[in-house]
């Protein structure tokens, strides 16, 4: 067993590194990372290009899989677009979808890797749908070209500053808590991803309407302050699949998952609101729709994920298919007064009796 476990750990572990990435880097909304949780829909994918392989026993590794590289190539194409959309649409408006890549994945773990369809999914991909009609439909509806000259304003303006300040000022109380004091808590980690998750928004927005603005004709790509939200967005990006994987290797991913889209949604909504003044003019009775659609989303993305894990850990038995070069003797099976499973022949010594060969997992 531990010769097997050695052969498959680099796949396995380039693998993950390649699953954390892919979940983590964002654009700001529909991890997965939200951060983008179109990624969340790519690990789905690609556990099914996993599990396929290994229903076939395949040996070859997964990046040679033409189905792995196809989903990695849907992602790849659904960031773009993501990046995209935030050059032509509110971030208000492009933040809150990230619920309908989480109610698409569970559609999809029901029809590809065949898990249990649950009352709380229905309930909650019933939610995610009813919530992001309702924030569709009472979300500022404005049409703004994001020119260089104008991103400027915005950066040196009044509220924008102060709000700065205060992320900061907030920023470092957490930090300091979570080196000094060492205090992982998921709401710690979680607020400093959505605080820098806030900047990620606000410069992805500038930098993908500048350069929509430079392919139309109207040249922005020469101000030096384009550069300067390319590597905010960068930076940001970067610390925060630091921090979003500290919360995903002390956390349940199901619960990581959801409040990572609330905080960072949230966040988002402020950031549009604070830099571009996107409900600037807005009806009270609009605002509080688009927010009640926000919340619907939310407990849709909670219901969704609730106990998701947990199914899998009620098993009565623990099957490792077939293991090349070993011969199963019985069925892996639970010992009825004891902790170990199954039998396997003792290649040593042919004659001992199975009880005796034994493995403790």
């Amino acid at each position: 067993m531990a010769s097997l476990q050695s052969e498959g750990s680099g796949d396995v572990g380039f693998s993950e590194i390649l699953d954390e990435l892919a979940w983590n880097f964002t654009y700001g909304a529909q991890g997965a990372g939200n951060g983008s949780l179109s990624g969340f829909w790519y690990n789905r994918n690609q556990k099914y290009s996993h599990l396929k392989s290994a229903h076939q026993g395949s040996q070859k590794p997964y990046f040679r899989s033409i189905l792995w590289w196809c989903g990695s190539l849907l992602m790849a194409i659904g960031e773009t677009g993501n990046f995209a959309a935030y050059g032509l649409a509110p971030i208000t408006l492009i933040a809150p979808l990230g619920c309908m890549s989480v109610a698409g994945s569970a559609v999809m773990s029901v029809t590809f890797l065949k898990e249990n369809l649950r009352s709380s999914d229905l309930l909650g991909v019933t939610l995610a749908f009813a919530g992001t009609y309702i924030l569709v439909a009472f979300a500022p509806n404005i049409t703004q070209d994001i020119t260089a000259r104008k991103v400027q304003y915005y950066f040196v303006g009044w509220q924008f500053l102060a709000y700065v300040i205060l992320e900061i000022l907030i920023f470092c109380i957490l930090l300091y808590f979570y080196k000094r004091k060492d205090t992982k808590h998921i709401v710690i980690l979680l607020t400093l991803v959505a605080l820098l998750a806030s900047l990620t928004v606000i410069s992805v927005k500038a930098v993908s309407s500048m350069v929509i603005l430079s392919v139309k004709g109207e040249m922005q790509l020469t101000y030096p302050i384009f550069y300067i939200m390319f590597v905010i967005m960068m930076a940001s990006c970067i610390f925060q699949v630091k921090f979003l994987n500290q919360a995903t290797q002390l956390y349940n991913t199901t619960t990581v998952v959801p409040w990572n889209y609330i905080f960072f949604t949230t966040s988002a909504i402020i950031a549009g609101i604070i830099f571009y003044q996107e409900f600037l003019g807005a009806a009270l009775f609009s605002s509080f729709m688009y927010l009640f659609g926000c919340f619907l989303s939310f407990f849709g993305v909670v219901l969704v994920t609730r106990n998701r894990e947990n199914e899998h850990l009620q098993q009565s038995y623990i099957d490792f298919g077939q293991i090349p070069g070993k011969q199963m003797l019985d069925k892996i099976q639970p010992e009825a007064n004891g902790q170990t499973y199954g039998t396997l022949p003792d290649e040593s010594n042919s004659t001992k009796s199975p009880g005796r060969e034994k493995k403790d997992i």
